[in-house]
C-alpha cells in the first residue's frame, strides 16, 4: 500500500510539474481549429460544426494536445510549432490592409496591392530584430539578457527599455516624438 501512495505521489507530482510550469504559449493547434471553423460557411454552419466538434471532443483533444504537448515544446525550445512557414495573414491598418508572410526567421510585410515589401527578421546569434527594406537591413531592437531591450529610435538615437508594460509605454511615445519631429 505504501509503494502505491508513493507511486501515486510520484505521478502526481510529475503530472504538475507539466500542468502548473507557467507555459502558457499560443494554443496554436487550438486556434487553427477554430480559425477554420469560423471560415467555413455561415455563421449556422461554423455553429453547426462547433457543437459536432464537441459532442465528437476535437476541440477538447487539440486544447489537450496544445496544452501539454505543443505548448510545452513551444516554453522549452522558444519557437512555436505550429507555426507554419509560408502562412500569410491579411491585416487591416489604417492606410489599407497589408500582407503579412511567416519566415522562418521572421516576416515579411507587402502592402495589398503592391509589390515591394520589408522585412522584420530575427537574428538568433545577435538576439536582434531588424528591418529589411530595399536591401538595407537596419538594427531595430537588441534583446539583453537583463529583461531590457536597446532599440533604435527613427531619429537615430538608441534607448534602453525594460520588456514590460510601462517599458512599451516608453517606447511608444519616444517613438510617435520622433516620428513627429521628423516629419516636421
Amino acid at each position: 500500500m505504501k509503494k502505491l501512495n508513493l507511486k501515486m505521489a510520484a505521478t502526481v507530482m510529475i503530472c504538475g510539474t507539466f500542468l502548473f510550469s507557467s507555459c502558457i504559449g499560443s494554443f496554436g493547434l487550438h486556434s487553427k481549429l477554430v480559425n477554420w471553423n469560423q471560415s467555413i460557411g455561415t455563421k449556422f454552419v461554423n455553429e453547426l460544426v462547433y457543437l459536432a466538434f464537441n459532442i465528437i471532443p476535437v476541440y477538447g483533444v487539440c486544447y489537450l494536445a496544445d496544452a501539454l504537448v505543443i505548448n510545452s515544446i513551444e516554453f522549452w525550445s522558444g519557437s512555436n510549432p505550429m507555426a507554419s512557414v509560408g502562412d500569410v495573414k491579411k491585416v487591416k491598418g489604417e492606410n489599407g490592409n497589408y500582407l503579412v508572410e511567416t519566415l522562418e526567421n521572421g516576416y515579411s510585410i507587402t502592402k495589398e496591392g503592391e509589390t515591394a515589401s520589408m522585412e522584420l527578421i530575427y537574428n538568433k546569434e545577435l538576439n536582434t530584430w531588424n528591418v529589411v527594406a530595399d536591401g538595407v537591413s537596419t538594427e531595430l531592437l537588441q534583446m539583453n539578457n537583463d529583461g531590457t531591450a536597446q532599440m533604435t529610435l527613427p531619429n537615430g538615437e538608441e534607448m534602453t527599455v525594460t520588456l514590460d508594460a510601462q517599458g512599451v509605454a516608453a517606447a511608444r511615445q519616444a517613438t510617435m516624438v520622433n516620428c513627429y519631429y521628423a516629419l516636421n
